[in-house]
């Protein structure tokens, strides 16, 4: 019976995903989980496996919900992606944060409905102890305490904090901080932007000013005393503030149907398993 039930709900996922592919005409993958786990090794299988399925397509949609994760582990992901598609957009039916946001930096264009966030670029690594982190949190906290020792106002109990801080740790954290920032202006510059040819006057757009872009919107996200929190979700709206386009599929009634369905099916189907990531593609669940 068990095999049954399993048999059916793949069935129902399966052909959810392919009314999403014949509307895009494109091949569709879906990515649940952390972006960090999975082996890159792993990825590249599903991904090579999808390239060798007889339906063949320069362009690829990814859906992804993602807490987030290593920033490393996407760019292995993007690279991978990458030598096999022309296009790649991503869309986000519900959040994708921290390392996520990075990873959708990547795409040609992002696709978000009213309801969607995204979230600061704010790198988890883990500290001395194997626990992960949040390193702009960390940075923040030893520059605040540094400040407050110039200014002769440290307390005691923060001076032994500070004293006991693992200078080989916080490298790594600044490591991670700067990886995580040049990604995303790098992929900006070179995906997202890429079709940014004129300014709304007409103007031509030149390569100095997708740089300054980019390095403006990695600032931004950066910002921990902009948001307050690793978890903070970015909406629409607020990303547009930020000059980042996004597009907004919460009134195309073809598309946001037909995402939503997917979606719930296979939010439903991962609950079902309880799977921590869940990849998925039409020849692969």
């Amino acid at each position: 019976m068990k095999s049954v039930v399993e048999e059916t709900l793949k069935d129902v996922l399966n052909k959810k995903l392919a009314a999403l592919e014949q509307y895009l005409g494109a091949d569709v993958l879906n990515y649940y989980g952390s972006l960090g786990p999975v082996s890159a090794n792993n990825f590249l299988t599903v991904i090579e496996d999808l390239k060798k399925d007889v339906v063949k397509h320069t362009k690829l949609y990814l859906i992804l919900t993602t807490t987030g994760g290593s920033a490393e582990m996407v760019e292995r992901y993007v690279n991978i992606l990458r030598h096999h598609y022309e296009e790649i957009y991503f869309i986000v039916p519900d959040y994708a944060y921290s390392a996520g946001t990075i990873f959708c930096m990547s795409g040609d264009n992002i696709f978000m409905d009213y309801s969607s966030v995204l979230g600061p670029i704010d790198p988890q690594v883990p500290n001395k102890d194997g626990k992960y982190v949040a390193a702009l949190g960390y940075l923040d906290k030893v520059n605040e305490f540094i400040d407050k020792a110039q200014k002769g106002i440290l307390t005691n109990a923060e001076l032994i904090w500070l004293k006991e801080i693992d200078l080989g740790e916080l490298r790594s954290f600044e490591q991670a901080r700067d990886l995580t920032t040049d990604l995303l202006k790098k992929w900006l510059v070179v995906y997202k932007f890429k079709n940014w040819s004129n300014h709304s006057d007409g103007r031509l757009v030149t390569l100095k000013e997708k740089n300054a872009r980019a390095e403006d919107i990695a600032k931004q996200l950066s910002d921990n005393k902009k948001w307050k929190s690793h978890g903070k979700g970015i909406s629409i709206n607020e990303l547009s503030s930020l000059k980042l386009k996004i597009t907004d599929y919460s009134d195309d009634l073809n598309l946001r149907p037909l995402v939503r369905d997917y979606y719930n099916a296979m939010t439903e189907y991962v609950r079902t398993h309880s799977l921590p990531i869940f990849v998925h593609h039409r020849v692969f669940i």
